[in-house]
């Protein structure tokens, strides 16, 4: 019996601590109600046509009928489409392409990804009134991958925007956007990492969060708990084309500041020191002298670039710009990058051993007017390119045992030549099946090339040729 009723007590006992404990776990967890009923009408659908040209077909199938999805599956475009058979890539009719994005200014103006808006013929913005709005392109940055659009409207809810320098590691963050189509979907999650620098992507310090975030979620809005808006949902890392817990929002600091020069100017103008980098291993920061592998070594400059002018050598390895570590040397450009042309910046180096302070007029990229695309048919080969090029001198022609060709000096993250694999350093010997014989031709030959088709590149790198498949997204 008394078993019986310490056991009851016990059970009683548990009950009321559970009871009295749930309200401070629903405390402890946020609410995002007020926040999403408070941004939403300032959150806006993005779609977008791209005419397709007809391309003809070797015969009809099917008595005209459509192709059943199975046969397209192991068939592709090689399988032959009915004339006029329907929308789609290379079947005439037009591509449709899905984002999101929101409201920064009451007359109009809009920021989005330039992925979502790229190459489009016609963009189209649906508010959360349901109103639909035709907008136009003010000028995309591929760099950061922002985009300015403006509609003509007034009085249009907006957006505050918040400080991504303050955002920290662990605190919640929700996402509002359409992914596959569904309008003013809600996702929430913490920020899982600050200041990642991705592959392809020099120039951002990507915020990584655990948000869900799915295509069609591209251009929309990160918000913290405060209703601000601290990043732009750009990309995610997958396996299976969907969520897989890793999703990357561009700084809504950064994403301001391209805004603003794209209103302003139509471009982007950001720093360019002229070097070619490469990361410092434990053995060469040990041959080095140094205590831990950091750091930017530079292997070669542009003799008239800024770095040459200021003094730097090859061998030098860059330490900090403007106070700020460089802890690996992909974080160089992106520090680079966000000094404006013509500011100085501070860079602490090491040298033979000792550290030591130099003095930089930071230059402007070579292709930062081409960069920002306000407009289609920029005649800058370069820019189509996406690299810096120079001349090679005969005592290097020599040297490398090649007959013709240019210097890649430098290749911008995210253009067609980082895409192909192209690197610093290398020499282009030809293109298209055509001999480079100098930086003049190169650039009359990149304006001829196809954007239908990949074409051969012919490089010399690491005393070996070899060859990349170019492709252009768009001329």
């Amino acid at each position: 019996m008394k078993s019986l009723t310490r056991q009851f007590f016990l059970g009683a006992l548990m009950l009321v601590v559970l009871m009295s404990w749930q309200p401070v776990f629903a405390r402890d967890l946020p609410d995002f109600t007020e926040l999403v009923e408070q941004a939403a009408p300032g959150v806006v659908n993005i779609s977008t046509t791209r005419a397709m040209p007809n391309r003809p077909q070797p015969f009809e199938g099917f008595g005209g009928q459509e192709i059943p999805d199975i046969f397209r599956h192991f068939f592709g475009d090689r399988f032959p489409v009915p004339p006029g058979g329907g929308e789609g890539p290379g079947r005439g009719g037009e591509r449709q392409s899905l984002g999101s994005g929101f409201i920064i200014s009451e007359n109009g103006y809009i920021l989005t990804n330039a992925h979502v808006v790229e190459g489009a013929d016609e963009i189209l913005v649906r508010l959360n009134d349901r109103r639909e709005l035709e907008a136009e392109l003010v000028g995309a940055d591929t760099q950061t991958d922002v985009a300015l659009l403006k509609v003509d409207a007034s009085d249009l809810p907006t957006l505050n925007m918040g400080d991504s320098d303050e955002l920290r590691v662990g605190e919640w963050v929700a996402a509002i956007g359409s992914p596959f189509g569904f309008d003013h979907s809600v996702t929430a999650g913490i920020v899982s990492a600050i200041n990642r620098t991705l592959p392809r992507d020099a120039y951002v310090p990507f915020i990584q969060t655990d948000v869900a975030i799915n295509p069609g979620n591209s251009g929309g809005p990160l918000f913290n708990l405060d209703g601000e808006v601290v990043g732009i949902n750009s990309q995610i890392f997958t396996r299976s084309g969907g969520f897989m817990g890793l999703s990357f929002a561009i700084p809504i600091n950064v994403a301001m500041d391209v805004a603003s020069q794209l209103r302003e100017d139509g471009r982007v103008r950001r720093g360019w020191l002229g070097v070619m980098i490469q990361p410092v291993s434990r053995d060469l920061a040990e041959s080095f002298g140094m205590d831990s592998a950091s750091g930017a070594l530079i292997a070669d400059l542009d003799p008239e670039g800024p770095a040459a002018q200021a003094g730097l050598q090859a061998g030098d390895i860059v330490l900090e710009v403007d106070g700020e570590e460089v802890e690996r040397s992909r974080n160089l450009p992106r520090l680079i990058g966000r000094v404006a042309p013509g500011n100085e910046a501070e860079l602490s180096i090491m040298r033979d051993g000792e550290r030591q302070g130099v003095t930089v007029t930071i230059g402007d990229w070579p292709d930062s007017e081409q960069t920002a695309q306000a407009r289609p048919g920029d005649s800058d080969a370069q820019a189509r390119l996406g690299l810096a090029i120079a001349e090679l001198e005969d005592a290097e022609r020599q040297r490398l045992g090649i007959d013709s060709g240019v210097l890649v000096r430098d290749v911008a993250p995210g253009g067609a030549a980082s895409d192909a694999g192209i690197m610093p350093g290398d020499v282009i010997v030809s293109i298209d099946h055509h001999a480079v014989e100098s930086a003049a031709q190169l650039r009359e030959l990149a304006q001829a090339l196809p954007t239908d088709r990949a074409v051969p590149v012919r490089l010399y790198r690491d005393g070996r040729s070899l060859f990349v498949a170019l492709r252009l997204g768009r001329g």
